[in-house]
């Protein structure tokens, strides 16, 4: 039995001490850097503590078969700016910094070395200066989202070069300037969340070429037209242009009868009237196309799977001459 006794503390003694050997030096070394890189170390991460795996801390994963760290996810209030040492780093596949007010500064180069990337997110922070173009560099990036920040400049266009990206958001911040033509050339199904910033211009006719499975640019100034974005052959589920200084004809609009759940034009200067096609989208759910300047009979004859009544007026309110039930009849 003593045998026995001593065999099971053996092994489980054991068992802590390869645990304790799984992570890497190196990662634990770029970790501890970081970690104490801010300015209040003591408040924040406090299982990072170099007496345990690095690879059971708080918010960072290691892959199974390598060992090395390739996730690191802080929603903790990070006091600083992004130390250089994330680039040691090199494994990371997901890097997840964000809600923290007082992460500020620019984003450093050395996040363009973390060639292995998949996911970045560095939202609702306080971070500024431009959106950098090295971030093109990350050739494995699926997600980028950088909303919730404040950053200012322009869009760079080498963010369309991305092979494997399928969403980007960049909204709530001061971004300038217009929507790179160069992003027609996205490939795929891809999220592009560009809302609340500053950007004007009008829309590169090129945008049509791409399949925006969610297009999101309400609160700037665009102007001119939108209609590459309603197209029968697309698949988008999300379009919200509202709020901008929009001007097309809302009757050459087609739409994705199959996939449209969420659709808001309002408060821009759309002219024309409603297609009577839209009353194809059978599972949409959300409609707003008012304070515009739309004209003519409302469409009736809706064959919406997930809503037992049509929209109410306020899908429809402060239009110049829209009428037709939910609003008044039409004078014959």
């Amino acid at each position: 039995m003593r045998l026995l006794l001593l065999f099971f503390f053996f092994f489980l003694f054991s068992g802590f001490s390869s645990g304790a050997k799984r992570c890497h030096p190196s990662d634990r070394a770029a970790l501890l850097k970081f970690k104490y890189s801010f300015a209040n170390p003591d408040q924040i991460l406090q299982s990072w503590m170099p007496e345990f795996d690095c690879c059971d801390w708080y918010g960072v994963e290691c892959n199974e078969t390598t060992n090395r760290v390739d996730s690191l996810v802080a929603t903790v209030q990070l006091n600083g700016t992004i130390p250089d040492v994330i680039a040691n780093l090199t494994y990371l596949r997901t890097l997840r910094l964000r809600k923290s007010p007082f992460l500020v500064g620019e984003i450093p180069p050395a996040i363009g070395e973390l060639k292995n990337l998949v996911s970045l997110e560095l939202n609702w922070n306080s971070l500024i200066g431009s959106v950098p173009a090295f971030l093109a560099r990350l050739k494995k990036l699926w997600f980028l989202d950088l909303s919730f920040n404040k950053l200012s400049g322009t869009i760079p266009a080498s963010l369309s070069t991305f092979p494997e990206i399928i969403g980007i958001d960049l909204s709530r911040n001061q971004l300038t300037g217009s929507i790179p033509e160069s992003f027609g050339n996205l490939k795929g199904n891809i999220y592009l969340v560009l809302s609340h910033n500053k950007l004007s211009g009008e829309i590169p006719a090129s945008l049509g070429n791409a399949n925006f499975v969610r297009i999101l640019i309400s609160r700037n100034n665009f102007t001119g037209s939108a209609l590459m974005f309603f197209k029968a052959s697309k698949t988008s589920d999300t379009i919200d242009i509202s709020r901008n200084n929009f001007a097309f004809d809302f009757s050459e609009a087609s739409f994705m009868a199959d996939t449209l759940v969420d659709l808001d034009i309002s408060h821009n200067k759309i002219w024309g009237g409603i297609p009577s096609r839209i009353t194809d989208c059978v599972v949409l759910q959300s409609l707003n196309v008012s304070y515009n300047r739309l004209c003519g009979e409302i469409p009736s004859g809706w064959k919406l799977k997930y809503r037992s009544q049509p929209f109410d007026n306020t899908s429809y309110l402060h239009n110049r001459c829209l009428c037709g039930s939910p609003l008044q009849p039409c004078k014959r």
